[in-house]
């Protein structure tokens, strides 16, 4: 069986090689020159191999003993880059950072908080994407931003954050009765033509039809889309009205209007869920300290005195 080089003991004689002399070396690593001795001695013994011949009152390298050394450079090269990928491991500089979230977020807060990480560990691989419904066991990631339930409970292995509550808008066209107003009543729009703005499982939409319930009647969706972009798209031709949560609604083209919607108010909660074996990574620590500003930004932007009477919607 082929016996294994002590990688310590190989490191002393490549610096004795390098250095010219035992004592040279010695003073260089900070050993005496006998345990350097020593060392050498026991790499030749384990190799079989003649390292070191000598050379009036010094030493030198064996031809043998010189192909080592220089076989040896590769490996600590190797060792290096090894040591270094460890480094920014720990340090999260390095690694591989997956995330999921949903189009309007990924719209209004992704990119900016993506960018700071970047910036503080260029070297980050990344795997994004968009994902409107929630994951299966199978996808998940490591950072996934979703709207669930407000008692939403993460599976094992992951720890969740709610991030806020948001309320949902109506964004109607420029020649609509109420383009004018500043809130609605959602029973008001109760015979007006519906453009969904998510996919019908979604909770988005659950939560809006289940507070369109509350308020006495049933949607009737003319036009299904899978995304906001689209469904605005539809309400700036015309075709119809979207209720869709606030933050869908940040960037309107100007022929369309957003007004509050009030009794009730349907809401989204969103929260982020994040794979606990990473949560402690630099780089997640600056993904959700970057969710949570940003929730925080949008909950004091939303935050609006209600009219008097009007009343909340979540689905619990």
């Amino acid at each position: 069986m082929t016996a294994m080089v002590d990688v310590q003991r190989l490191r002393i004689y490549r610096a004795v090689v390098a250095a010219g002399s035992i004592q040279a070396a010695a003073a260089n690593l900070g050993y005496t020159p006998s345990a350097v001795s020593q060392q050498v001695s026991a790499l030749a013994r384990e190799t079989g191999l003649v390292l070191l011949s000598r050379a009036g009152r010094g030493v030198e390298p064996t031809d043998a003993g010189l192909e080592l050394a220089a076989a040896a450079e590769s490996l600590f090269g190797e060792l290096a880059d090894v040591e270094e990928k460890v480094s920014d491991l720990r340090e999260g500089r390095a690694g591989s950072l997956s995330m999921a979230y949903f189009t309007s977020a990924a719209m209004a807060w992704i990119p900016d908080i993506v960018a700071r990480v970047l910036a503080e560990h260029p070297r980050l691989r990344l795997d994004l994407r968009v994902r409107d419904l929630p994951s299966g066991e199978d996808e998940r990631t490591d950072v996934e931003v979703m709207v669930e339930r407000p008692d939403f409970h993460c599976p094992p292995g992951f720890v969740a954050h709610h991030l806020l509550d948001e309320p949902y808008v109506a964004v109607v066209p420029s020649g609509h009765r109420l383009a004018g107003s500043h809130t609605v009543d959602l029973a008001e729009l109760a015979g007006d033509r519906w453009i969904a703005h998510a996919p019908q499982a979604s909770w988005c939409v659950i939560n809006l039809d289940n507070a369109a319930v509350s308020a006495g009647f049933t949607p009737s969706y003319a036009v299904r889309t899978d995304d906001h972009t689209t469904a605005i798209a539809f309400v700036e031709a015309g075709i119809g009205i979207a209720v869709m949560p606030r933050l869908c609604s940040l960037q309107l083209p100007g022929g369309v209007h957003a007004l509050d919607v009030v009794n009730p108010t349907p809401l989204r909660s969103i929260h982020v869920m994040v794979r606990r074996a990473v949560e402690n990574t630099p780089a997640v620590q600056l993904v959700v300290g970057g969710l949570l500003a940003k929730a925080g930004a949008a909950t004091a932007g939303a935050a609006r005195p209600a009219p008097e009477g009007a009343e909340l919607s979540v689905v619990r």
